[in-house]
């Protein structure tokens, strides 16, 4: 058995080793290296597959989600709810930019915003909002959209983990994860569904205003060279990244789907042990999709996370990296209870989800590259250490 790994990304490049080098040796012939022809066509590429008029490249995707919040014009003290639930980006850069994060307990089956909580955290001085769209599964847009419409709120989607996936409305029709909000951010960190080999990031919006702002803001507030007519940051994606994600993205949604196909597996072996909550799928606030496949295209699984009930995640932890099973916990500190974000405004009766997840969640290993083989050794090893 191949020896296995969290995220697969040597295999993955073995598969389009050719494309992935001609890229890159086409930026080292041109020295091109910023912005460049490829960032270009990269660029016109995600807007085409995403179905939005603008994407606008960056260094990496906490830029991204700074860049949006600045782009928004969101001034000091306005107050921007988002997860508690979640990676410490979404949080960080609502406090760089001096406004106040307020955060917000998930859901126990997606674990992305819980609708109910969001609606009681909106004062008059909330200015926006930002679903994230947790281990590759899309918030409740409906909901969320229909709040920001009530209440005059910008909408932020933090995308980072969830590019590729799509959301079904309650009237079926659909759109790319990220393209829902005012604008929307990802990350092309090596990791993600669709990642570079460095850092990397991007911002997606239909509004051109919007657009036009962002891009000024990503280049020292320039639109003409030497001439700043915004405040603006230094956060660019260098062309060999732009070649890398050119490779790849023609085969994201035969990434998302390998995914799909390994989560199916580990859902099948998992199903009917009383100790092991399998990750649900949602296509929207009211329909469970059911069975993980092709067809569930909500859930693109940057992480197959489970939910330990028995009280023994830590040692299933421990016990699977001694089996040479590389695992990991998302989250171990709920965001509220983090050093640098605690507030007396927070209570823990208001986190029971978050409280809850931190202890029993575990992330296997998820990648295109996964095998039968692999999985039965997993799933086999966790049975046999649960049961």
């Amino acid at each position: 058995m191949k020896k296995i790994q969290m995220v697969d990304l040597q295999g993955q490049y073995q598969q389009i080793k050719e494309t992935v080098n001609s890229s890159i040796e086409e930026v080292l012939n041109s020295s091109a290296y910023i912005n460049g022809p490829l960032v270009h066509e990269f660029q016109a590429d995600l807007e085409k597959y995403l179905g939005i008029k603008h994407v606008i490249p960056c260094a990496n995707g906490t830029d991204a989600l700074q860049i949006a919040m600045m782009g928004l014009g969101l001034e000091q003290g306005d107050e921007v709810i988002t997860a508690d639930f979640t990676f410490a980006a979404t949080v960080e850069v609502i406090a760089l930019l001096k406004l106040t994060p307020v955060l917000v307990d998930v859901d126990i089956e997606t674990y992305n915003i819980d609708i109910d909580a969001l609606k009681k955290a909106i004062t008059p001085k909330t200015k926006a909002i930002v679903p994230v769209h947790l281990f590759g599964q899309v918030a409740n847009m409906d909901a969320v959209m229909e709040i920001a419409a009530a209440h005059n709120l910008f909408v932020i989607e933090d995308n980072a983990q969830a590019i590729g996936a799509d959301y079904t409305y309650k009237n079926g029709t659909k759109k790319k994860a990220g393209t829902i909000g005012n604008v929307g951010t990802t990350s092309f960190f090596p990791s993600k569904n669709l990642g570079c080999y460095g850092d990397g990031g991007a911002i997606f919006t239909n509004d051109d205003d919007l657009a036009h702002r962002i891009r000024g803001i990503v280049n020292h507030g320039m639109y003409t060279r030497y001439y700043h007519d915004v405040v603006g940051v230094n956060s660019r994606l260098d062309s060999i990244q732009a070649g890398v994600l050119k490779a790849k993205l023609p085969h994201l949604d035969t990434y998302c789907n390998a995914r799909r196909i390994a989560a199916q597996f580990y859902n099948n072996a998992f199903s009917s042990n009383p100790h092991i909550i399998t990750p649900k799928t949602k296509s929207n606030a009211t329909k469970n999709c059911g069975e993980i496949c092709s067809t569930c295209d909500c859930h693109v699984f940057h992480q197959y996370t489970l939910q330990i009930t028995n009280g023994k995640r830590d040692e299933l932890h421990k016990h699977l990296l001694e089996k040479g099973i590389p695992n990991a916990i998302y989250y171990p500190v709920a965001l509220h209870s983090q050093k640098a974000y605690t507030d007396s405004r927070y209570n823990e009766s208001d986190f029971p989800v978050t409280n809850e997840l931190i202890k029993t969640v575990i992330s296997l290993p998820m990648h295109t590259e996964l095998d039968q083989e692999q999985l039965t050794y997993i799933t086999k090893t966790i049975l046999d250490f649960v049961n």
